[in-house]
């Protein structure tokens, strides 16, 4: 196994520097995580309060993935131009605050506009913090990219866990200020932590060409990033497909309790977490090629299960089985990337995947119109697939 390693240019990061960095920057992705979902559980209320229409919600709504992948193409810069650690805290304020918005707003139009500025923070941080997890990775020299995609799902868990018990209780105002003020105290504590730590420098990271632009890459390197976004790409959309079409699929194609149909993409979303943690073992063990490729040959062979399946039980079995074959492809194509081109390999990785993601659900709807929603979900299968080829052409 290789041993834990820092750069030879930057002898200053020392072992313990560089785990205490890993648990600083894994609770920023679990935050990010927790405040994203404590967000999404609150959408019905919000619409309710806007008063917007189904269409006009979904337009809104658009406002946070514009938002995102506008900034994602512009965070990769700052990060090269004030560091990974600064824009990293910088956008965990953001997000913090923008996240009580939503509820000062009472129509749709003002609604997509305030999501515009949670979904630039969102976007930000998350290819800030993506950055900074690839500089560890390398700098560790273990692949331990799976574990902090791993937090955001726990993140994420937690806070859709906690807004579903206190959506009753609790105001939308109160409950989104309330992870304001959340987001604000982790971010002063461990924001505090990681601008006191050095981000690593590995020394087998190329240079910058200067310290105030970005490297210069080769065209090999330049489609070699862009094939690994197209890895996250193909993975994301099934993500935000099962999101919104997993429940929908069970409960109206395979007559589900709505108990029942809703435990569709809680399924997935498990799986997908215990993948995660355990993929750092999975990568020691096989290696990054081979959980591309067996990761999207079993997620096809799950999905085709979901959403061919005659009974709701193998149909969950088939969502779950998704989830394990997806979770790790994610973060190794935005590790490779960044790997490849740094801050701005992350950057477009994430573009790439977030285009995905929203690419997904739109796309399942009018395929669902023009055939069955069992068949449209069946193309989250055929693209699983597509990254498995993918990522077999990117062996050494």
């Amino acid at each position: 196994m290789n041993k834990i390693g820092t750069a030879a240019s930057r002898p200053s990061v020392a072992v313990p520097d560089l785990r205490r960095l890993r648990v600083v920057l894994t609770v920023f992705f679990a935050l990010d995580g927790f405040i994203f979902a404590g967000w999404v559980v609150r959408i019905p209320a919000i619409k309710e309060q806007t008063g917007a229409s189904a269409s006009d919600l979904g337009l809104a709504l658009l406002g946070v993935s514009v938002g995102a992948v506008i900034t994602m193409t512009l965070t990769g810069r700052l990060c090269r131009r004030f560091g990974t650690h600064p824009v990293t805290v910088v956008c965990g304020v953001l997000l913090s605050l923008s996240v009580a918005l939503p509820p000062l707003t009472h129509s749709a139009a003002a609604l997509g506009a305030v999501l515009l500025i949670f979904g630039a923070a969102y976007g930000g941080i998350n290819v800030a913090f993506n950055s900074a997890a690839v500089d560890l990775v390398a700098a560790l020299r273990r692949p331990i990219m799976p574990s902090f995609h791993a937090a955001f799902s726990l993140g994420g868990m937690a806070g859709a866990g906690l807004g579903g018990l206190i959506a009753g209780s609790l105001s939308p105002t109160r409950h989104l200020v309330g992870l304001t003020v959340i987001g604000l105290l982790v971010t002063a504590v461990a924001g505090r932590a990681l601008l006191r730590l050095d981000p690593p420098a590995p020394a087998d990271r190329p240079a910058p060409d200067s310290d105030s632009g970005p490297r210069r890459l080769d065209g090999r390197t330049r489609r070699m990033v862009v094939v690994f976004g197209l890895i996250a790409l193909c993975t994301a959309f099934g993500e935000g497909a099962l999101a919104d079409w997993g429940a929908l699929h069970l409960e109206q194609d395979l007559a589900a309790h709505p108990g029942v149909a809703a435990a569709g993409y809680s399924c997935f979303a498990l799986a997908m977490t215990l993948g995660r943690l355990s993929g750092t073992t999975l990568l020691e063990r096989l290696g990054q090629t081979p959980i591309l490729v067996a990761g999207g040959a079993t997620a096809a062979a799950g999905m085709l299960l979901g959403a061919l399946a005659p009974t709701v039980w193998l149909a969950l079995l088939g969502f779950a089985v998704t989830g394990l074959g997806l979770a790790n492809i994610f973060p190794v194509a935005v590790e490779r990337a960044g790997a490849l081109a740094g801050p701005g390999g992350v950057a477009t990785a994430s573009t790439l995947g977030y285009g995905g993601m929203l690419l997904g659900p739109p796309a399942i709807g009018f395929m669902a119109d023009w055939f069955t929603l069992p068949t449209a979900l069946t193309s989250v299968a055929v693209l699983a697939g597509l990254a498995a080829v993918i990522g077999y052409t990117t062996r050494d």
